[in-house]
């Protein structure tokens, strides 16, 4: 037992082994001390296995489609058959021709989800700014759990508020299934109250299978459903019924955490 646990110490060899162990004795004490200054020193690799911290972004720059540095994938840029979000700052929007399209070209939704890897216990929150309403168009602000994109394939779970105070505003949640236009009803409702205008804070939280649907801290809908148990969250809209009208609508600040 004595010969695996002893190092031979004489000779070249020896000499190196003992150069092996203080080199490594040195890492680790630099480590010990990295750590609790809470330096994080653990590569890109190590972190992408934990649940991702929250994301909190007021849209600072110029950019279309919306990217931060690389945070956000985007409908059309990877999922090609949906449209992309764009950004000024202090404002995200959507980039959708909107207009009376056939089916299934309209349901094309600007898109845009972060990137990484998420937990699926997710909250998304974002601050509405809107101008302009009118009842007979259809311009949605909509927050996405849970969602994946890739070509011609977009998953997940939409949240969404018409921006109207009118009788026919609602509120609703969405399935996604994969291709364009496909997508279930899980839960809906209509009234003036659940509709948005600007300055509503609306929220969404999907945790095991409930997602609840708020407007100002008040819980406005509720649904359940197991098809998806991953993805990441995101921020999307929509327009129909008008053309040009983009910027009327949108998000000023968004947050997403799976803590």
């Amino acid at each position: 037992m004595s010969r695996y646990f002893f190092m031979e110490t004489r000779g070249p060899k020896g000499k190196l082994a003992w150069v092996r162990w203080a080199v490594a004795l040195v890492i680790a004490l630099l480590v010990g001390y990295l750590a609790s200054m809470g330096v994080n020193i653990l590569p890109t690799a190590c972190t992408l296995t934990r649940l991702h911290g929250p994301y909190t972004t007021s849209f600072s720059r110029t950019e279309n489609p919306i990217s931060e540095d690389g945070q956000w994938t985007n409908g059309q840029k990877d999922g090609l058959d949906w449209a992309n979000v764009q950004m000024t700052p202090g404002f995200a929007f959507g980039t959708q021709a909107g207009g009376n399209r056939s089916v299934p070209v309209k349901y094309d939704d600007s898109t845009a989800l972060l990137a990484g890897r998420w937990g699926p216990n997710q909250t998304a929150q974002a601050t509405v700014h809107t101008v302009n309403q009118n009842g007979k168009i259809y311009e949605e602000v909509e927050l996405r759990l849970r969602s994946t994109l890739s070509p011609h394939n977009a998953t997940g779970y939409e949240i969404y508020f018409k921006c109207s105070k009118d009788p026919k505003a609602y509120c609703s949640i969405v399935r996604w299934n994969g291709a364009l236009g496909s997508f279930t009803y899980l839960n809906i409702i209509y009234g003036s109250k659940y509709g948005v205008g600007d300055g509503d804070v609306i929220k969404a939280t999907m945790i095991g299978n409930v997602i609840t649907a708020y407007k100002n801290g008040v819980q406005m809908l509720q649904a359940t459903d197991n098809t998806f148990t991953s993805g990441n969250p995101g921020i999307g809209f929509y327009i129909e019924g008008a053309t040009g009208v983009n910027g009327d609508f949108g998000f000023r600040s968004f947050t997403a955490t799976d803590k």
